[in-house]
């Protein structure tokens, strides 16, 4: 998957160069080319995601590396960007195969970016996604107890 109609909302300005990295990296981003993220992501980086909390390229880099290991594919697709000076909100599609989940079929989630830059790098970086779509519900047994649940919640509400 390649970025798709990205639309970009600013306030007459030029969208600046981390974000125009920060786009293109992870337009191409793959488990084969993690080495990218150098290009985009400050050395003081703060990251954010549901499931960790990081400060510094270094702890940045082992985390994709760790996170990557048990992927077999996995690509982003940029829906949407809006930005306003030094802020970004970014709407993507990830599309991921892991051996472990879905039985390794391709998994999609949506999710959400709050991203800042200075100069050519990203120095904040937080995502937002629903963890229960992305990994619970892909898990053999626990992903049907959880499917089961939601059935039953749609029913009653």
């Amino acid at each position: 998957m390649v970025a798709q109609s990205i639309k970009i909302q600013q306030n007459e300005h030029e969208q600046p160069e981390w974000l125009d990295n920060f786009v293109n990296i992870y337009s191409q981003l793959s488990v084969d080319n993690l080495h990218l993220l150098e290009k985009i992501y400050h050395e003081d980086i703060i990251f954010t995601d549901p499931m960790h909390s990081l400060q510094g390229f270094t702890e940045l880099k082992q985390y994709f590396e760790h996170l990557y290991a048990n992927l077999s594919a996995c690509k982003f697709t940029i829906v949407q960007i809006i930005t306003e000076g030094n802020q970004a909100a970014i709407y993507w599609q990830m599309r991921f195969c892991h051996k472990s989940l879905n039985k390794g079929k391709p998994i999609e989630v949506n999710g959400s970016s709050q991203i800042q830059g200075l100069n050519d790098k990203v120095t904040y970086h937080r995502d937002f996604v629903d963890l229960g779509e992305m990994l619970y519900e892909n898990l053999p047994f626990i992903g049907r107890v959880i499917r089961l649940i939601k059935q039953r919640a749609s029913k009653n509400g």
